[in-house]
């Protein structure tokens, strides 16, 4: 638009110049018309000078555009590099979130596989916890089942191992039917001097063994119905089991006209024997005091030592059931069944009881002799035991 402006005036100049070049016929005339032709001319000259002025201005508001336009298309560039900058970079956050993704999906799968390995090893441990339950469950029932046999045949064992006695000692066995007193028979009974000593088994009737103490006393007080006989003699003896006895407190009875002792089945053959040597002398009188008292102190030493042997026999027995108990829930599965494998495998071999052959004192103190021979050999210091057990 300025150009073409610019041209115009430079036309109006040239027609200018070509109008005063001509000749001039009237001079006046000449005058006036160049006077009005100068005014227009200055009129054109003033509003061309405003156009130009305008026109300068436009300039300068162009070349502040023109300033300002390559700021901006500077800016522009800028932009597009920070662009492209912010392009890369999202690029590269697209990429390392895909990657994250994937590496997510990854560890998630790992986790469903490690929960689902922990869901089954727990299910694993659960039907193992339950299954020792279970057999813990069914040993006790076991035990329990064998222990309820245990008593239900306690009466018979009792009577046979009695009747095992006599025989190897050559001593008479009194059976229940053939104790010489009608209605009330004991179970068992062996006679020593020409009197009758009184054996009684008793057991629980269940496994509720409260009760048991008070059903001993009170049977104590029954046996009264054979120790009033003449024959009989005044010590009587209650056999009962031997797995029964954490539960009695008192093993001795002193009911007046008779004594009554609580004994086990281990304990009858000591007893036994010790009665027996009593029958070696002819007559109760040649007996003197210190004879008496030595006798006395015999059975009750056997007495005493066989019950304190059953009371720590039935400590440790517990004490070894608790520590398998413990054994089969505390221990690793994997090492409780190389410990089971290995039990499988061991295998003890005590020494066998036979009929006739008889276990000699004297071979029993060269074991003990041979036993401190090699606790000394190994300088295994020797525990002292008390006087009374």
């Amino acid at each position: 638009m300025e150009f073409i402006n610019l041209a115009l005036i430079l036309i109006g100049f040239v027609a200018l110049a070509l109008y005063l070049k001509k000749p001039k016929t009237n001079a006046a005339s000449q005058f006036e018309e160049k006077d009005s032709r100068i005014l227009v001319l200055e009129k054109e000259v003033t509003e061309k000078n405003t156009t130009i002025s305008n026109l300068q201005k436009d300039l300068q508001i162009a070349a502040a555009k023109t300033q300002n336009f390559e700021q901006i298309k500077h800016e522009k560039t800028q932009n597009d590099e920070r662009l492209k900058l912010v392009e890369l970079e999202r690029n590269s956050l697209k990429s390392e979130n895909i990657a994250y993704q994937k590496a997510e999906e990854g560890r998630q799968k790992e986790v469903s596989k490690s929960i689902e390995s922990a869901l089954t090893l727990q299910k694993s441990l659960e039907n193992e916890k339950a299954r020792l339950n279970d057999e813990r469950v069914q040993e006790k029932a076991d035990s329990f089942e064998k222990m309820k046999q245990k008593w239900s045949n306690h009466e018979r064992d009792v009577q046979t191992h009695l009747q095992l006695i006599c025989k190897n000692n050559v001593i008479t066995y009194i059976s229940q039917e053939e104790f010489p007193h009608p209605r009330n028979k004991p179970d068992s009974a062996i006679e020593i001097m020409d009197q009758l000593v009184v054996f009684d088994a008793k057991s629980p009737a269940n496994d509720d063994l409260s009760n048991f103490p008070k059903y001993i006393k009170n049977q104590t007080e029954n046996l009264k119905k054979y120790a009033k006989h003449a024959n009989v003699k005044n010590d009587l003896f209650l056999v009962i089991p031997s797995n029964t006895l954490d539960v009695i407190n008192q093993f001795h009875y002193n009911i007046g006209d008779y004594n009554v002792y609580i004994i086990t089945k281990d304990a009858l053959e000591p007893i036994v024997l010790s009665l027996k040597k009593i029958e070696e002398y002819e007559f109760a009188d040649k007996l003197s005091p210190e004879d008496r008292d030595n006798v006395c102190r015999i059975i009750g030493k056997f007495a005493h030592t066989t019950k304190r042997r059953i009371q720590v026999d039935e400590f440790f027995a517990r004490e070894f059931l608790d520590t398998l108990t413990k054994a089969g829930s505390q221990l690793p599965t994997d090492i409780l069944k190389n410990v089971i494998k290995f039990e499988s495998a061991e295998k003890l071999n005590p020494p066998m009881e036979k009929r006739n052959k008889k276990i000699l004192t004297k071979d029993l103190k060269e074991q003990v002799d041979k036993l401190e021979k090699e606790m000394e050999i190994r300088e295994i210091p020797k525990i002292s035991a008390p006087n009374k057990l």
